[in-house]
């Protein structure tokens, strides 16, 4: 039977965990088989014809040593011959080449031709040694030439019983495959090699040795359809080093079969199992809504410092001088921490120099992300989210990721460490840094640093076991301490030393004693008592300069202190109200309604702190002939880092009502037997209070509060109100008349709002509920701090970058039959917020919008969204963004379009999934026009 030539129709080589030196194992392999063969052909009579072997049975060869063979189970061979050990012969005996016993079979026959100095193996031919094993539908062994080849079968339906070698997990499948054991080189017939995310289509494969490989025609593609790919960049010739590099010759790339333009004389391909070092290309286009010329971006270097962090520089210029610097890092330790900083600068210059409209900015903008695994420590923990720069930052800044950004007006950070020393009673440890600034009055404020300290509460009259009863057990207290050293600056003065000119710095000692106990068994009682020492650093002195007139202040710099303290107490108690619907024969689907009500009352007393209060006397002139002499009152502690004690008795009453009403709701599946349990108002609260120490307005405004889920708790509602029992005069100040008095209503409505969130999907009305799938990742969104989490300020999108974030494999249809997809997955994110202010009989709302954001899925692939709103009061729409995606199986387009405003701009990018051919796409965008006002 002749060996059959092989085919140019290509199978696949499926390498589970391991690389293109899988090849290794086959190599190994047939070896082995061929000194095997080798050796037993010596023992066998020299004929001119092929020795059947019975079918279906197993042929083992025991190897004791090189030389010596031992043959098991071989129906052709005489069972009295016996085999000479040659090592009788042998000066040195030699150490064996196999460590195991080989088998090996076949479905129809074992065939050993001594002439041809051939064994082959038909049908579902298989060998086994150790863990390896190579299965085919017919191998030859050729100890002549020192060949082994393994094929397939051929029948009247085609290519049958591919090649398939195995070594524990591995798997290699090549049409066929020739090797020779003395050179150890092989070349291999159609072979699919997986190489670090991508894959080697090729006609055919010579391996010249353990490490390197040279192919003729192949393709590499990353496309997941192997059998046809919708793209492949075809290599007339490449040099392959596993795990390491890809080199190739020309190289065009071919998409669905049809060449393109994209060609390219050579090409370098880095593969590697860790993380590299490398260049990153950069995107290209033109900036024509400021007139900065055409643009490089995103191009820099990537550092693979080492298994903990890496770093990745990037860069941004443009023709017209402008450019920008970004520094991205990442870290993380397992078990331990992870974190991300981010540091980017910009230098854009705006139209040319020379020109009128030439104006030149520099913006910056730090990010810091860092947690701690709560394994690390549970005594000491260290986080923070950092988040400052420029306050026009996001107005100004060039970075598409930035684009939905700059309707935020405040950036934030806080840094912070706390440790908890074990003990009874525990002290609990913690030092923070915050930040905190206004994008549109450029105000900063930051803390450098925060000290608090806390003792965990201690019961001294508390019994050793049992709980605790009665207002004296009952009685607690703690010790509490904050430190602060405060700055207040600007954007313009921040990091200058101007900015520490009016630092402030202080502390605060706080020891709350409390308890609590019952009356009459359905009264909570708790009283309370509270002492503060406040130290400071900053207090004033104040006098007029006799000559001039003028009130001067002069700030003293030294150690002071206040002591002040309060007392309070409050009872309440919690009321319970049924109303049954159901009757006797009757089972209505409103069953119950429960009410809840809490009503509560409080009382505070503050005495007046008259010693900490000075005066200075203040001359007015009257005419030319007297003055008249009046004394001012102060403290020394106006400018205090906690405030100033008060110079005035207070004496408070509290008044407040919460209620929450439910409903027992008949269920609609008839095999419960249960209602289920349906809230009406989650909340509804009153509260109020009434000044026993004022002369005059005693009564607090009544504030109401409440909010309600309902929809299957997909809208939310909250609303409040403030009513004023006081009334107006003329000029619109409150007097000391009740409004009723007046000729009004009892309350006089203030002031007013209303929001309403509403989400809802397809499979709100399908009964199926579940969590969307998420784009972004923790850590982008732990960077994104500025976004809002509901799209409805857009989403924030950098398309070169989402890609980083694809999964690897598309959603597998729910039936591959289906010609169309009749399901439309869609979602809906609404807002609606109300306003309204009447404290001087405005009368008007002050603010009135409606919010949503939405995505639909027109088809598997094809995925449309919006963001968008619409403001009542000015009567205009709200930032838009619209969005469509398309996924290309191994491509990904997107387009996101802002059509109107001054952030009117538009995004395109089109580009290969995998990370591994990244910088192939396209990329194009138009920048917002330069806002003038700015």
């Amino acid at each position: 039977m002749a060996i059959q030539k092989p085919s140019h129709t290509f199978t696949k080589i499926h390498l589970k965990g391991l690389r293109t030196n899988s090849l290794h194992i086959l190599f190994a392999l047939s070896f082995t088989v061929l000194i095997n063969t080798l050796s037993f052909a010596q023992e066998l009579p020299k004929k001119n014809k092929e020795i059947p072997v019975q079918p279906k049975k197993e042929r083992t060869i025991t190897i004791k040593d090189s030389t010596s063979i031992i043959l098991d189970s071989l129906p052709t061979r005489p069972t009295n011959t016996k085999v000479a050990d040659s090592t009788e012969q042998d000066s040195v005996k030699k150490d064996a080449f196999l460590k195991d016993i080989v088998t090996y079979k076949a479905k129809d026959y074992v065939a050993i031709n001594q002439r041809k100095q051939q064994i082959r193996l038909f049908n579902e031919a298989q060998v086994l040694y150790e863990d390896m094993e190579i299965t085919a539908g017919v191998i030859v062994i050729d100890y002549s030439k020192n060949l082994v080849y393994a094929g397939r079968l051929k029948d009247s339906t085609g290519y049958s019983q591919k090649p398939v070698f195995k070594q524990g997990a591995n798997v290699i499948e090549p049409d066929s495959i020739i090797f020779n054991t003395d050179s150890r080189k092989a070349i291999i017939f159609n072979s699919v090699t997986e190489q670090s995310g991508g894959t080697i289509i090729a006609e055919k494969t010579k391996r010249e040795n353990d490490s390197v490989y040279f192919i003729s025609r192949g393709k590499f593609t990353t496309s997941e359809n192997i059998e046809d790919p919708e793209y492949y960049i075809l290599m007339n010739r490449a040099k392959i080093v596993p795990g390491k590099k890809i080199v190739t010759g020309m190289s065009q790339m071919y998409i669905y079969d049809v060449p393109t333009p994209i060609a390219i004389p050579f090409a370098y391909f880095p593969m590697s199992k860790k993380q590299t070092s490398g260049i990153i290309f950069p995107s290209f286009g033109e900036d024509t809504g400021n007139d900065r010329g055409y643009f490089l971006q995103n191009g820099g270097y990537y550092f693979a410092i080492n298994d903990y962090v890496d770093l990745a520089v990037l860069g941004d210029y443009y023709t017209n001088g402008s450019y920008g610097l970004r520094l991205e890092s990442s870290y993380a330790k397992r078990y331990k921490f992870r974190g991300n900083f981010g540091f980017r600068y910009e230098n854009l210059l705006n139209s040319e120099r020379g020109f009128p409209d030439f104006s030149q900015s520099t913006i910056y903008n730090i990010r810091w992300s860092h947690s701690q695994d709560a394994k690390a420590n549970p005594n000491s923990r260290f986080s923070a989210s950092v988040n400052l720069g420029s306050s026009q930052y996001y107005q100004q800044s060039i970075n598409q990721i930035n684009q939905s950004s700059f309707l935020n007006n405040t950036l934030a950070s806080s840094v912070s460490y706390s440790k908890s020393f074990q003990g009874e009673p525990q002290v609990n440890l913690s030092l923070s840094a915050t930040h905190n600034q206004n994008t549109n009055t450029e105000a900063i404020n930051l803390t450098l640093p925060t000290m608090q300290a806390s003792m965990s509460r201690v019961f001294p009259f508390a019994p050793k076991s049992g709980a605790k009863k009665g207002a004296i057990q009952n009685i607690n207290f703690q010790v509490n301490t904050r430190g602060e050293y405060r700055i207040s600056t600007t954007d313009s003065l921040f990091g200058k030393q101007e900015m520490f000119d009016d630092a402030l710095a202080g502390m605060r000692h706080s020891i709350p004693l409390t308890t609590n106990f019952k009356i009459f068994n359905h009264f909570s009682v708790s009283t309370n008592a509270n002492f503060e020492e406040t130290w400071t650093l900053n207090t004033i002195r104040r006098f007029q300069d006799p000559t001039t007139e003028e009130i001067v202040t002069i700030d003293q710099n030294g150690f002071d202190r206040f002591l002040t303290y309060n007392f309070g107490a409050s009872i309440g108690t919690t009321l319970y109200g049924m109303y049954n619907f159901e009757r006797e024969g009757k089972n209505p689907k409103i069953q119950a309604i429960r009410h809840v009500m809490r009503p509560s009352i409080s009382y505070s007393v503050s005495p007046a702190f008259d010693q900490f209060y000075e005066t200075y006397d203040v001359v007015d002139a009257n005419g030319t002939t007297s003055d008249e002499v009046r004394q001012v009152e102060y403290t020394r502690f106006e400018n205090s880092l906690f405030g100033s004690p008060r110079n005035a008795y207070s004496s408070n009453i509290g008044i407040s009502l919460g209620n929450n009403i439910e409903a027992k709701v008949r269920s609609r599946d008839s095999t419960k037997t249960e209602p289920e349990k349906v809230f009406l108002l989650n909340n509804l609260n009153f509260s109020t209070g009434y000044n026993l120490a004022a002369d005059s307005l005693n009564w607090s405004p009544v504030r109401v509060t409440g909010g309600t889920q309902i929809l299957k708790k997909k809208m939310n509602i909250n609303f409040g109100m403030t009513l004023n029992p006081y009334a107006l005069d003329s000029n619109n100040n409150v007097i000391n008349t009740f409004n009723i008095d007046n000729g009004g209503s009892l309350f006089r409505l203030t002031s007013a709002n209303l929001n309403i969130s509403y989400t809802l999907s397809n499979e709100t009305f399908s009964g199926k509920e579940g969590e969307d799938d998420k784009d972004e990742s923790e850590e982008r969104r732990a960077a994104n701090t500025n976004s809002r989490t509901d799209d409805l300020f857009g989403k924030t999108q950098d398309f070169a970058d989402k890609r980083l974030t694809d999964k690897d494999r598309d959603k597998a249809e729910e039936n591959d039959n289906e010609l169309y997809n009749y399901k439309m997955p869609w979602n809906v994110r609404l807002a609606y917020a109300a306003n309204y202010a009447n404290t001087r009989r405005q009368d008007e709302i002050s603010s009135h919008s409606l919010m949503f954001s939405g995505d639909i899925e027109i088809s598997p692939r094809w995925s449309v969204g919006a963001s968008s709103g619409y403001d009542f009061l000015n009567q205009g729409f709200t930032f838009t963004q619209l969005r469509f995606e398309r996924d290309l199986l191994s491509w990904r387009m997107n387009f996101t379009w802002v059509p109107f405003s001054d952030r009117s701009s538009w995004n395109f990018f089109i580009g290969i999934k995998s990370n591994l051919l990244k910088d192939l796409k396209y990329d194009q965008r138009r920048q917002p026009d330069r806002n003038l006002g700015n």
